[in-house]
């Protein structure tokens, strides 16, 4: 994704002790894809077609799937583009800085609001809702043109950008000394505050109230601002560098722990024959477990790979130095490659959750393709 282009910007001596960072990004990216391929078919959640299963068999793993999901792998994105937001900063300036900010975050926005989501609002109106008028007819009546879709993280990392330089500009903070990468049970603690901030948020912002027309769930933003800020100190502090193994296998054991929460979580709805929406919001308990266990399991998560990434995956090929390159572009033509391929398999009588289980590998490859092909047109490697 767009800390990709970041990731372009530091020196080759830098980057070449960052291969486990651009495999992560790949990682990550095929997440976001298989996330939104899920709840076309199982999850719950809302996509530009949908065909839900009806077996709870299908629909309790992939809605732990993605729970899990929505736990870190955002975050994480924010924490990486914080990560690589402060080099490029100081290597080209304010106004350089922010007029490439604006050329390569602000074009993708624009593309995806006015070119790529109206196509795919047309592939659904005429493909599934059987409306067979022509493209320009359908143009003549479409009225939602800020429409980020999943291009929401760009947008929000553009606000971030500005944030940022407007504070670099106003405000001038100096750190006395470094500090030192955390440990296993200051990033716990930290996970439990933000927790309960995120808890104190989805009280008036829960879990699928969406701030329109830029697509923010401000339910998820306490885990998001922080991140990027996190991600500036890293670099600041050099986290990554200092980050052990055994922190990052301790929170692993953490992140298997919270796993045994899912139990729980459907033991707590049946007994107390709750709304599945206390989970998601609102001055209930409920919201504050969720929230807690949310940023925990998260924070786990995402620690874990950064260490054990670091350890174990720092190193490069050609296919994932062509993959990582493509990310970005990958993730913003995505939703083209799984509209088409749902679409496409409409009418094929197997239940949506075998459908998933059989078209998503070939979604996930086929959109790392579209990617790559994106960056074949002369112009495009400038900009994404």
């Amino acid at each position: 994704m767009s800390s990709k282009i970041l990731l372009q910007q530091i020196t080759p001596e830098k980057a070449s002790k960052l291969f486990y960072i651009d495999n992560l990004k790949i990682f990550l990216t095929a997440l976001v894809i298989l996330h939104h391929t899920i709840i076309v078919y199982c999850a719950p959640g809302g996509w530009y077609y949908t065909e839900k299963t009806t077996h709870m068999a299908a629909i309790i793993p992939s809605t732990i799937f993605v729970s899990l999901n929505q736990s870190f792998f955002m975050g994480f994105f924010f924490l990486l583009s914080g990560y690589f937001t402060a080099p490029s900063y100081d290597r080209k300036g304010s106004w350089q800085f922010l007029g490439d900010r604006l050329i390569r975050l602000g074009t993708p926005l624009l593309f995806y609001s006015f070119v790529l989501s109206p196509l795919l609002s047309y592939l659904v109106y005429y493909f599934s809702e059987g409306n067979h008028i022509t493209y320009l007819q359908y143009l003549s009546g479409y009225h939602t043109w800020i429409d980020f879709g999943v291009l929401w993280f760009v947008a929000a990392l553009l606000l971030f950008t500005l944030l940022y330089v407007g504070a670099k500009n106003l405000i001038v903070i100096k750190f006395k000394k470094s500090m030192p990468a955390p440990g296993t049970g200051s990033i716990l603690l930290f996970a439990v505050l933000l927790g309960v901030l995120t808890f104190l948020v989805r009280i008036v912002f829960p879990v699928g109230w969406v701030f329109k027309p830029f697509g923010f769930q401000l339910g998820h933003f306490p885990q998001y601002i922080v991140m990027f800020i996190i991600g500036l100190l890293a670099y600041k502090n050099q986290w990554f560098d200092g980050l052990s193994l055994k922190v990052g296998k301790s929170l692993k054991r953490s992140a298997w722990l919270g796993l045994m929460f899912f139990p729980l979580f459907f033991l707590i709805r049946t007994k107390l024959d709750m709304p599945i929406a206390w989970y998601s919001g609102g001055f209930h308990w409920q919201s504050l477990l969720y929230a807690v266990w949310e940023q925990c399991i998260g924070f786990s998560i995402l620690t874990a790979l950064l260490s054990l990434g670091k350890n174990s995956w720092n190193q490069s090929s050609p296919l994932l130095s062509k993959l990582s390159r493509c990310a970005f572009s990958t993730y913003i033509f995505h939703p083209l490659v799984i509209t088409g391929v749902s679409l496409t398999f409409k009418y094929w009588l197997a239940d949506p959750a075998i459908k998933f289980l059989v078209l998503s590998p070939f979604v996930v490859m086929g959109s790392f393709l579209l990617g790559s092909i994106i960056l074949m047109i002369p112009g495009i490697k400038r900009i994404i």
